[in-house]
C-alpha cells in the first residue's frame, strides 16, 4: 500500500504532513512520489493566498478522474482550506474527497483507513502508538538522509492581525507539553535528524495558554539535553513576546542558533496600525538593538507586506528607508492579497494598483539583495561552523548557525552528512556562500559564481 502527500504553503503545513505521513508509516503505507501510483492521496493546503487555493482547488479537480477508474482510492483534504471547522460546503463542492481533516489533525484518516482495515491491523497500529521511540516515523526514503526537521510546539493564534486568515482556519493558540515536543525529537535524532526548528504562528507565546506553565525558554532549556542534537531553531517571533529571558536563554544555550525570524510587516506606524500589530516602529528599532546587544554576530529575518490598502508612495518608503537602515540579513516580501474572512477585507479597499503592488516588491528585493551581498562579504576569509545537509553536484551543502546557505569542497572523499563542519568561506554572494576546509585548496576558482535557485 503506498500513500502520496501534496504539501503547499508554510512551515507549519509540511510539519503537518510530516506527522500525517508517520501515521500512514505506522499503519504500513509506503512512500510514492506517484500520485497515480498511491492508494492513498492527501491535499495538504494553504489559503493565505488565493494563488495557493487556485492551485490546490485545479489539483483536486484533476483528481477525480483517478477517483472514477479507482474507486478504492482514497482522497483526503486537509489544512487551512478544510479549517478548524471540517468539511462543511467542501464536501459538497467535492463529493470525490473521502476525507476532510483540519490542520494539524490526521486523527480523521486513520479512523477512516481504520475502518478498512482488519482487526489485526488495527490492533498493530495502536501497539506502534505505545512505543515512544517511534513517536513520529519518517519516510523509509527519508530515515538517515534527513538532517533537519521542522516540530510544531504551538497550534493556532490568537491575535487577529487584519491581513491574515490562519486565526480563523487554525484555531485558537493550543501548546503541545514538553515532553510530547521532546519525545518527538527524540524519535526524529534517532532516525538522523540533527536540527530542529520549533514552530508557532506566534511561537514566543508558546506555554501561554498553561497557568504556571513552561514558556518558550524553559522549553529550548530542555531541548538542549537531548543528546545528538546538534542545532535548535525557531519561528516565527512577534516583536511583542521577545523577551529579555528568550534572548538571554538563545544567547547562553550552545544548540540554540543565533538566527532570529521576527516579523515587521510594514516600516510606517499609521500602516501598522491598520494592520493590528499592536507596536510602533520606534518598538521594533528597539528589539533588534536589543537582540544585537546580546548577539552581535546574530541573523535577523523580516517578513514585509507591500501594498496594503491605503499605503501611499510615502508609506512605503518608510518601509524602504527601514530595510535600508536595519540591513537584516533576511526579508520575506510579498504582495498584499484580500483573503475572504480577514478583517482587513471586510473593512479596507484594496486600493493599490496590482503593477504598484509589483513595482514595490521588486523594490525590497532589489534592496535586501544588497544588503545581504554587503553582509556576507564580511565573512570571507572567516571559519564558519556548517551542519551539512546534503551532497549537490559534487559539493557539500548545509547551513551556518545564522542560516546562511554554504557550499563547501572535500577531496579527502569523507562522508560529512549530518555532521559538523568547519568551512574556510572563500566566495561570497547574496544568496550563498562557498568554502573549502582549512588546509584544503579550492577544487574551483573561487571568482566562480555558482548558480543556485534564489530560495534554495
Amino acid at each position: 500500500m503506498k500513500y502520496h502527500i501534496w504539501t503547499a504553503g508554510c512551515q507549519m503545513n509540511v510539519a503537518d504532513s510530516q506527522r500525517v505521513g508517520s501515521e500512514l508509516e505506522k499503519l504500513g503505507y509506503r512512500y510514492t512520489d506517484s500520485y497515480r501510483e498511491a492508494d492513498v492521496v492527501v491535499l495538504n493546503t494553504c489559503v493565505v493566498r488565493q494563488s495557493a487555493e487556485d492551485k490546490a482547488v485545479g489539483f483536486l479537480w484533476s483528481l477525480k478522474p483517478l477517483k472514477e477508474t479507482r474507486p478504492d482510492k482514497v482522497l483526503a483534504l486537509m489544512g487551512c482550506m478544510v479549517g478548524v471547522k471540517g468539511g462543511g460546503q467542501l464536501a459538497k463542492a467535492f463529493p470525490h474527497v473521502d476525507v476532510f481533516m483540519p490542520p494539524s489533525e490526521p486523527g480523521p484518516l486513520v479512523d477512516f483507513l481504520l475502518a478498512r482495515e482488519s482487526e489485526q491491523t488495527a490492533l498493530a497500529y495502536r501497539h506502534r502508538l505505545q512505543d515512544e521511540e517511534i513517536s513520529l516515523v519518517l519516510p523509509q526514503h527519508q530515515r538517515h538522509h534527513v538532517i533537519t526537521a521542522h516540530v510544531p510546539i504551538i497550534y493556532g493564534c490568537n491575535h487577529v492581525c487584519t491581513f491574515c486568515i490562519i486565526p480563523s482556519r487554525r484555531g485558537r493558540e493550543r501548546s503541545r507539553s514538553v515532553g510530547e515536543i521532546a519525545a518527538e525529537i527524540r524519535s526524529l535524532v534517532a532516525q538522523g535528524v540533527r536540527e530542529v526548528t520549533l514552530l508557532g504562528q506566534i511561537v514566543d507565546r508558546y506555554g501561554y495558554d498553561i497557568p504556571d506553565g513552561p514558556r518558550l525558554p524553559q522549553l529550548l532549556a530542555a531541548l538542549h539535553e537531548i543528546n545528538g542534537l546538534h542545532r535548535i531553531r525557531f519561528l516565527t517571533s512577534h516583536p511583542n513576546y521577545m523577551s529579555d529571558e528568550l534572548l538571554d536563554t538563545v544567547a547562553s544555550l550552545r544548540k540554540v542558533c543565533e538566527h532570529i525570524e521576527v516579523p515587521n510587516q510594514a516600516g510606517d506606524d499609521n500602516i501598522l496600525r491598520e494592520m493590528k500589530r499592536d507596536y510602533s516602529m520606534a518598538d521594533y528599532y528597539r528589539l533588534i538593538e536589543r537582540i544585537r546587544a546580546r548577539m552581535p554576530e546574530v541573523s535577523i529575518a523580516t517578513d514585509i507586506i507591500v501594498g496594503f490598502p491605503g499605503e501611499s508612495e510615502a508609506q512605503f518608503q518608510r518601509t524602504l528607508d527601514s530595510l535600508a537602515e536595519l540591513k537584516l540579513d533576511v526579508c520575506h516580501v510579498a504582495m498584499y492579497s484580500p483573503r475572504p474572512g480577514t478583517v482587513s477585507s471586510k473593512i479596507l479597499l484594496d486600493d493599490v494598483p496590482a503593477a504598484e503592488k509589483k513595482r514595490r516588491l521588486d523594490a525590497v528585493n532589489e534592496l535586501q539583495e544588497q544588503i545581504v551581498a554587503d553582509i556576507n562579504a564580511t565573512l570571507l576569509g572567516r571559519t564558519v561552523e556548517v551542519l551539512v545537509e546534503e551532497k549537490n553536484k559534487g559539493r557539500w551543502k548545509g547551513r551556518t548557525r545564522t542560516n546562511k546557505l554554504v557550499f563547501f569542497e572535500d577531496e579527502s572523499g569523507r562522508d560529512w552528512q549530518g555532521q559538523l563542519a568547519h568551512v574556510e568561506i572563500t566566495w561570497t554572494g547574496p544568496w550563498s556562500l562557498r568554502g573549502t576546509l582549512p588546509g584544503q585548496k579550492p577544487l574551483i576558482a573561487t571568482d566562480e559564481p555558482l548558480l543556485i535557485p534564489l530560495m534554495a
